[in-house]
């Protein structure tokens, strides 16, 4: 059977190493899975399991995939899926899509030492479909030490003022 264009592209390929603009984010390859704990001023406290998958196909950027169930019975909660892109002068771009009608664009700072990483990061950009919750700013740290991945997720929605929202620790799978 002859080979088209479209089959070579989608078949696997051999592991490609992380483009250099992005080998410094490095850390955060691979999937992470662990727990967390939400709160909000309009809503009840909740615990939930969850898990993060960061890639890349040898571009400068990581690809992001996150999931989360709950802890009770395990039923869907929340996902989001997007783009990590690495500046110039440890800059930091977070591009997602969630599913509720929302869109995320971040913006912020990369430390990296021999400890692991941080990123500290603020929305520049909130877009929502009209179905959308209003949610109006975001804010989030990560942090990778060794094997273990950390954030917290700040948030302004239904006219509340930016404040805690979600953290969660994980660990490394792979």
């Amino acid at each position: 059977m002859r080979r088209t264009m479209l089959t070579a592209v989608l078949e696997p390929q051999s592991p490609i190493a992380p483009h250099p603009d992005i080998a410094h984010l490095a850390p955060l390859l691979g999937t992470w899975r662990g727990r967390g704990q939400g709160e909000y001023p309009t809503i009840k406290p909740f615990d939930y399991l969850e898990e993060v998958e960061f890639g890349h196909v040898g571009r400068p950027f990581l690809t992001y995939r996150q999931r989360t169930r709950a802890v009770d019975d395990g039923r869907p909660m929340h996902s989001e899926t997007g783009y990590l892109r690495a500046l110039p002068d440890d800059r930091i771009e977070l591009i997602l899509a969630h599913p509720t009608g929302i869109t995320e664009i971040c913006e912020g700072s990369l430390v990296s030492d021999d400890d692991g990483l941080r990123i500290e990061l603020d929305s520049t950009s909130i877009g929502r479909s009209s179905s959308a919750k209003s949610v109006t700013a975001l804010g989030r740290t990560l942090a990778v030490a060794g094997n273990t991945l950390s954030y917290t997720l700040r948030m302004a929605a239904v006219e509340q003022p930016l404040q805690h929202h979600l953290a969660a620790t994980m660990q490394r799978q792979n």
